[in-house]
């Protein structure tokens, strides 16, 4: 079976342009290719050779110092890290942290837990992250974009497309939630439970693959207080989530408790400047802290 995904639409233009899916998939370091990869776009840039340390240096026989054993590297977790090992050295990256208060959200996702198993959905805190986000990237349109592979041009999209980073057994993959800014809650909600369910069982089809504006990646459930997370082209930037957290917040003549989550945006500083990123951030923690005006 086949590591690459891709949509049968994409499949079907790579046999028209003669090109073989599978080596283009080596060549850029990718476990999905998308039509603008086939066309040229993104994917052009990172096929150039990466230009990095002599790896050779790190051949060393480790049985020298001590017991080991050997662990085989899945065909999916090699080309990922192909491909992020690309991201990292042809994309100059820059992460900017912030916080939101989700005091507001958790009370209305509490408030909403009846309505929500009447609906027969999971409603998780990442479900008004996506929502946010949608409405954040239709207010940043620099955010939902792809820089061609010669830096001359930026492709702004029409449309909104959420990755949901799950991790799995067999490696991390990236689902997308599309067209997140038509849908309501309820259906973004079970969209999320039933990609990131699939993804587990390695169920999630070629065309759920690929063709993000931008992916979340949510390190909440496990810990952690602040990363940086690794853009993931042809996306200009990608969002992290920590664990959220109770701190005493001073509100003028005392300290209150308040629920705060971790934001962690790493963006392409190509495309995007310092100051666009800390306003997406602040317009993004405004909508937590208020999520009744996100939902209307």
């Amino acid at each position: 079976m086949s590591d690459v995904i891709a949509p049968p639409s994409v499949r079907a233009l790579a046999r028209q342009k003669g090109i073989d899916i599978e080596k283009l998939a080596r060549d850029i370091g990718r476990t999905s290719i998308a039509r603008e990869d086939v066309e040229g776009g993104m994917g052009a840039a990172s096929a150039r050779p990466v230009i990095g340390a002599d790896t050779s240096l790190w051949n060393v026989d480790h049985s020298l110092y001590g017991p080991v054993t050997e662990e085989p590297m899945s065909r999916f977790a090699q080309v990922a890290a192909q491909n992020m090992a690309a991201a990292q050295m042809s994309i100059p990256a820059v992460t900017h942290h912030d916080q939101a208060d989700v005091t507001a959200v958790e009370a209305l996702r509490k408030g909403l837990k009846t309505e929500a198993a009447s609906h027969g959905v999971k409603l998780t805190a990442l479900a008004f992250h996506a929502v946010a986000l949608a409405r954040a990237l239709r207010e940043f349109p620099k955010f939902n974009a792809s820089l061609s592979s010669d830096g001359k041009t930026l492709f702004l999209k029409d449309y909104v497309h959420v990755g949901i980073a799950v991790d799995t057994a067999h490696g991390l993959m990236v689902p997308v939630v599309r067209n997140i800014d038509r849908k309501g809650l309820w259906q973004i909600a079970a969209e999320i439970f039933d990609l990131a369910s699939r993804a587990q069982e390695r169920k999630v089809r070629p065309e759920e693959m690929g063709g993000a504006s931008m992916t979340i990646t949510n390190l909440g459930g496990i810990g952690g207080t602040a990363f940086t997370p690794i853009v993931n082209p042809p996306e200009v930037a990608i969002l992290g989530i920590t664990r959220t957290r109770t701190v005493p917040v001073w509100d003028g003549g005392d300290f209150q408790p308040v629920r705060m989550v971790p934001l962690d945006l790493s963006y392409d500083h190509r495309v995007i400047n310092g100051a666009d990123a800390a306003r997406f951030l602040s317009y993004y923690a405004g909508l937590l802290a208020d999520p009744r005006r996100m939902l209307i």
